[in-house]
C-alpha cells in the first residue's frame, strides 16, 4: 500500500511560480507534476495521474500562461512561439526537470518529469549482473526500450556510469535535454544537449565520430539519418548506448528496419522477427530473459502487485494462473 501523501491544505491558488508546485510534488515524491489550462494541478504519484488537491479551482488559460512566462527561457520562448511547443531542460534548487510547454486548444499546458540528480548504479536499480558484460564491450548497439517512464534513460545512466567506473575512455552523450549529470571518474564524459549544443542528434552523432569516442550514449533513436548513424558507429570500433520507445525485441528490430528504404529493407530483413521470443527462451543460459519471465520473479519476490505483473505481460493467459488471478 502507497504510503499516505501530506499536501499543505491551505493554499492560495494559483501558486505564484511553478517552483511552488514543484516543491510540494518534490516532498511527496511525485515522478511528474501537470499545470494546464483549464484544469485542476495534477501529479503522476506512484504511477497514477491524480488531483494534488481536488477541491483547487481550474487553472484559467491567463495563469496557465503566466506560469509559462515565470520560468521559461527566452530562447524556449521564442521557439514556443514560433512553432507551439518547447521541450527542455528545467532546474531549481530542489531538483532538475525534463520540461515540456505546448500550446494547445485551452491554452498553455507545462508537463515537468523530475530528473533523480543522483545517478544510480545497475546494483541499486537490481538489473541483472549479465548486463555488465555488456558495457565491457568495445563495440556494438545497446538498445534500451519501453514506453514513456519506464525507466530506459535510468537504465541507460547506470549502464554509463558503470563504464565510467571500470574503463579509461572517452564517453560521449547526446541528449534532449540532459538529465543525468555525469562526474567523470576513469573516463572522460562529454554531455551534449540537443538543440543547445546541436541542431539534431543526427548532427551531433556525425559530430561525435570525430572526437575520437569510444561509448556514445543516444537519448533517443528517432530518424533514419540517425539510427543509420548509431549502426555505422556500432560496426566501426565503437559501443554505443541508445533508446527506442518500442515494447519488446521483435517490435525492435521491426522499428529499426521499418526507418529504411524499402529496397534496403529487402537486402537484409527476412522477416523472422517473430522467432525471437522462441529464441530467448532457449537463450536463457546465455542471460537472455522474456520480460513475462520477469514480472513473474518480480511478482513472487513481492516488489510489483499481481495486477502490475498482469498489466505489463505480453502473454497474460499465461501469467494469469501464476498470478492466481
Amino acid at each position: 500500500m502507497a504510503p499516505k501523501i501530506s499536501v499543505p491544505s491551505v493554499v492560495s491558488h494559483p501558486l505564484p511560480h511553478v517552483d511552488d508546485y514543484l516543491e510540494i510534488g518534490q516532498k511527496a515524491g511525485a515522478s511528474d507534476v501537470h499545470l494546464a489550462a483549464s484544469a485542476r494541478p495534477r501529479w503522476r504519484l506512484h504511477g497514477r495521474l491524480e488531483l494534488i488537491w481536488p477541491d483547487a479551482p481550474r487553472l484559467t488559460a491567463e495563469q496557465a500562461a503566466a506560469l509559462a512566462e515565470g520560468f521559461v527561457p527566452d530562447v524556449y520562448k521564442t521557439e514556443l512561439k514560433a512553432r507551439g511547443d518547447s521541450d527542455f531542460a528545467y532546474a531549481n534548487e530542489f531538483a532538475r526537470y525534463r520540461t515540456s510547454v505546448v500550446r494547445q486548444r485551452l491554452g498553455t499546458e507545462i508537463v515537468f518529469r523530475v530528473i533523480n540528480s543522483t545517478v544510480r548504479t545497475m546494483d541499486e536499480l537490481g538489473l541483472p549482473e549479465r548486463l555488465k558484460l555488456l558495457t565491457r564491450y568495445q563495440n556494438g548497439l545497446i538498445l534500451a526500450t519501453g514506453s514513456v517512464g519506464t525507466g530506459k534513460s535510468t537504465s541507460l545512466a547506470a549502464m554509463v556510469e558503470q563504464i565510467n567506473i571500470e574503463r579509461h575512455d572517452h564517453i560521449i552523450t547526446l541528449e534532449d535535454p540532459i538529465e543525468y549529470i555525469f562526474k567523470s571518474k576513469n573516463c572522460h564524459v562529454t554531455q551534449r544537449e540537443i538543440f543547445t549544443h546541436s541542431e539534431s542528434f543526427a548532427s551531433a552523432l556525425r559530430a561525435s565520430l570525430r572526437e575520437d569516442p569510444d561509448v556514445i550514449m543516444v537519448g533517443e533513436m528517432r530518424d533514419l539519418e540517425t539510427i543509420s548513424l548509431a549502426i555505422t558507429a556500432a560496426e566501426t570500433g565503437h559501443l554505443v548506448l541508445a533508446t527506442l520507445h518500442t515494447s519488446n525485441a521483435s517490435r525492435t528490430l521491426d522499428r529499426l528496419l521499418d526507418v529504411f528504404p524499402t529496397e534496403q529493407q529487402e537486402q537484409i530483413r527476412e522477416a523472422k522477427t517473430y522467432m525471437l521470443p522462441g529464441i530467448i527462451q532457449t537463450g536463457k543460459k546465455e542471460g537472455m530473459r522474456l520480460m513475462d519471465d520477469t514480472l513473474i520473479e518480480l511478482y513472487d519476490r513481492g516488489l510489483i502487485s499481481a495486477e502490475e505483473a498482469y498489466a505489463r505481460a505480453e502473454q497474460k493467459h499465461i501469467l494469469r494462473p501464476h498470478l492466481k488471478m
